[in-house]
Protein backbone atom coordinates (compact mmCIF):
# COMPACT_ATOMS: atom_id res chain seq x y z
CA UNK A 1 0.00 0.00 0.00
CA UNK A 2 2.63 2.38 1.12
CA UNK A 3 4.62 1.25 -1.92
CA UNK A 4 1.67 2.47 -4.57
CA UNK A 5 1.05 6.06 -2.91
CA UNK A 6 4.50 6.93 -3.18
CA UNK A 7 4.81 5.47 -6.14
CA UNK A 8 1.35 7.73 -7.84
CA UNK A 9 2.61 10.98 -5.79
CA UNK A 10 6.39 10.27 -7.29
CA UNK A 11 4.46 10.36 -10.55
CA UNK A 12 2.17 13.25 -9.86
CA UNK A 13 5.06 15.59 -8.58
CA UNK A 14 7.50 14.37 -12.42
CA UNK A 15 4.08 15.20 -14.10
CA UNK A 16 3.12 18.95 -13.12
CA UNK A 17 6.87 19.50 -13.62
CA UNK A 18 6.39 18.38 -17.43
CA UNK A 19 3.23 20.60 -17.58
CA UNK A 20 5.51 23.62 -16.58
CA UNK A 21 8.07 22.76 -19.11
CA UNK A 22 5.89 22.11 -21.85
CA UNK A 23 3.85 25.63 -21.27
CA UNK A 24 7.39 27.69 -20.80
CA UNK A 25 8.21 25.86 -24.07
CA UNK A 26 4.59 26.88 -25.66
CA UNK A 27 4.40 30.55 -24.40
CA UNK A 28 7.80 31.07 -25.53
CA UNK A 29 7.22 29.66 -29.11
CA UNK A 30 3.92 31.60 -29.38
CA UNK A 31 6.06 34.96 -28.86
CA UNK A 32 8.55 33.74 -31.42
CA UNK A 33 5.80 32.74 -34.25
CA UNK A 34 3.86 36.06 -33.32
CA UNK A 35 7.22 37.67 -33.51
CA UNK A 36 8.37 36.76 -36.79
CA UNK A 37 5.15 37.07 -38.58
CA UNK A 38 5.01 40.66 -37.42
CA UNK A 39 8.39 41.24 -39.11
CA UNK A 40 8.17 39.54 -42.07
CA UNK A 41 4.28 40.83 -42.73
CA UNK A 42 6.06 44.27 -43.39
CA UNK A 43 8.38 42.52 -45.73
CA UNK A 44 5.76 39.74 -47.29
CA UNK A 45 4.43 42.00 -50.55
CA UNK A 46 7.19 41.03 -52.98
CA UNK A 47 8.48 37.74 -51.48
CA UNK A 48 6.15 34.33 -52.31
CA UNK A 49 7.74 32.38 -49.32
CA UNK A 50 7.28 35.34 -46.71
CA UNK A 51 3.38 35.94 -47.95
CA UNK A 52 3.12 31.90 -47.44
CA UNK A 53 4.51 31.92 -44.09
CA UNK A 54 2.36 34.86 -42.89
CA UNK A 55 -1.02 33.48 -44.34
CA UNK A 56 -0.40 30.75 -42.41
CA UNK A 57 1.11 31.32 -39.40
CA UNK A 58 -2.18 31.80 -37.79
CA UNK A 59 -3.16 27.87 -38.40
CA UNK A 60 0.39 27.31 -36.29
CA UNK A 61 -0.38 30.15 -33.66
CA UNK A 62 -3.87 29.44 -32.96
CA UNK A 63 -3.42 26.01 -30.67
CA UNK A 64 -0.70 27.48 -29.30
CA UNK A 65 -2.87 30.63 -28.22
CA UNK A 66 -5.33 28.17 -26.91
CA UNK A 67 -2.44 26.72 -24.50
CA UNK A 68 -1.66 30.38 -23.41
CA UNK A 69 -5.60 31.12 -22.35
CA UNK A 70 -5.07 27.77 -20.56
CA UNK A 71 -2.33 28.36 -18.60
CA UNK A 72 -3.49 32.23 -17.61
CA UNK A 73 -7.00 30.61 -16.74
CA UNK A 74 -5.21 27.77 -14.38
CA UNK A 75 -2.97 30.46 -12.88
CA UNK A 76 -5.82 33.08 -12.18
CA UNK A 77 -7.77 30.10 -10.29
CA UNK A 78 -5.02 28.85 -8.39
CA UNK A 79 -4.63 32.59 -6.88
CA UNK A 80 -8.31 32.51 -6.02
Amino acid sequence: MITTVTTVTTTTIVTGTEVMAGGLIAVSTLIILLSLREISSSEAEGNPTLTFFVSTSGIICLPLLFAFAAIVIFRIISLL
